[in-house]
């Protein structure tokens, strides 16, 4: 299919599930987490979810991530240049909803894209090739071509691979894993 296709399905499947069916497969989604080979690095990249487009509850793995004493960076998006900054989670960092309803720290500590070891991705879609699907604006490609190569790179997604995007592009980013309820894909 191809990613504009894909968009349209992912967004309607999403929009169906009830808010008690997005906790439970976020729970799910971070417990088959703790399996991944990742927890020995200092700097985890994780998006706070937007709740009006019933994104993957990245509560669950802020906890984890608290509970091992990892380093957690947080990134606030610039619509001009389409880059996203990243910030530091601590415990005085304050959050406020952008026009896109992403919370977003307002400032704080910046963290180098360098720096980071392990980046959880939000996405709509992916494939069984670590394509994803994204909401098409290209944050997340532009943000993990800084990174450095040996980053781990994570999709999150409620619902499994489909078979083929159709249309990917040279500058897309491919997953190392995706994690999904049922379903730990490796790349």
């Amino acid at each position: 299919m191809l990613k504009s296709d894909l968009r349209k399905t992912y967004k309607l499947l999403r929009n169906n599930l009830l808010v008690n069916d997005i906790e439970d497969l976020s729970l799910e989604i971070a417990n088959r987490l703790l399996k991944l080979p990742i927890w020995d690095y200092s700097f985890y990249h994780i998006f706070l979810a937007i709740r009006e487009s019933k994104e993957v509850d990245t509560d669950f793995i802020l906890n984890i991530l608290s509970g091992k004493d990892k380093h957690i960076v947080i990134s606030k998006s610039n619509f001009k240049t389409m880059e996203m900054t990243n910030y530091l989670l601590t415990d005085s960092t304050l959050i406020k909803k952008n026009n896109y309803n992403i919370p977003e720290p307002v400032d704080g500590i910046e963290i180098a894209d360098n720096k980071i070891d392990v980046v959880f991705i939000p996405l709509l879609a992916f494939d069984q090739q670590g394509n994803r699907v994204g909401y098409g604006k290209g944050f997340y490609d532009r943000f993990l071509k800084r990174c450095k190569p040996k980053t781990i790179k994570i999709g999150l997604s409620f619902f499994e691979a489909e078979l083929q995007i159709q249309d990917v592009h040279d500058n897309d980013i491919k997953l190392d894993y995706c994690v999904t309820p049922k379903t730990l894909y490796t790349f």
